[in-house]
């Protein structure tokens, strides 16, 4: 899925790592992500993700 990585980053601001997929989508959208990133984040495999990277890796598959 393509998503603007910058538009990714903001959606992850104050994310405290690690974090569960649940955790990663709630943060995104108190950030107010739009509809592109939350669908992606949605689509992550359940698992904790250790750094931001860690969610732009799984959402780049």
């Amino acid at each position: 899925m393509k998503v603007n990585p910058i538009e990714m980053q903001k959606s992850l601001g104050g994310v405290n790592y690690p974090a569960s997929k649940k955790q990663i989508i709630e943060k995104a959208e108190s950030n107010g992500a739009g509809q592109e990133v939350r669908e992606a984040l949605k689509s992550l495999p359940e698992k904790e993700y250790d750094s931001p990277a860690s969610v732009n890796k799984e959402v780049g598959r």
